[in-house]
């Protein structure tokens, strides 16, 4: 099942998300409904919030389908160590067409559970680093523009409110 994406305004993507404690068929399905959800919107990461679903899980394949080996599923994940920095751009689903520089850490290593509950460390450097911390601030209620100037930030969320007001915003 293809979910469509919550956009910026929806209260969901702006509360921390609650632990998964079932490792069951139902959080299989998810995840799979997941990775199919953000593959048909052309992401490389996605947050359980981002699809209306207040729990901390997040799919993340930075090749796009090119490597079966590179999907992660990442249950209940939380950062443990970061090195470096490195400024890019960065974009999400449920702020589409709005990109900004970010700068976060190059090297990131995340500790998680998989789908089966077993708890694992993954290091990703760049772009998968840039996942990891993208998609667990999602988790924990905040977007990438949170990450930006406060005049970038509002000149954000005030085009956004003018596209929601023209009914262009859903």
């Amino acid at each position: 099942m293809i979910y469509p994406i919550v956009k910026l305004g929806e209260p969901v993507l702006e509360k921390p998300a609650d632990a998964v404690t079932e490792f069951d068929e139902g959080l299989k399905k998810l995840v799979e409904d997941m990775f199919e959800s953000m593959y048909e919107a052309h992401g490389v990461g996605l947050a359980a919030p981002q699809i209306g679903i207040g729990k901390r899980i997040a799919v993340i394949d930075v090749t796009f389908k090119e490597d079966p080996n590179a999907k992660l599923v990442l249950v209940n994940p939380e950062i443990v160590h970061t090195e470096g920095r490195i400024t890019s751009q960065e974009g999400c689903l449920s702020i589409p067409d709005f990109r900004e520089k970010v700068t976060r850490a190059r090297e990131v290593t995340v500790k998680a559970q998989d789908i089966h509950g077993k708890w694992f460390e993954h290091t990703g450097e760049d772009l998968l680093a840039r996942a990891f911390l993208h998609e667990t601030d999602h988790l924990n209620g905040k977007l990438y523009i949170s990450h930006v100037s406060a005049l970038k930030r509002d000149l954000i969320k005030r085009k956004v409110k003018k596209l929601m007001r023209a009914g262009e915003w859903f």
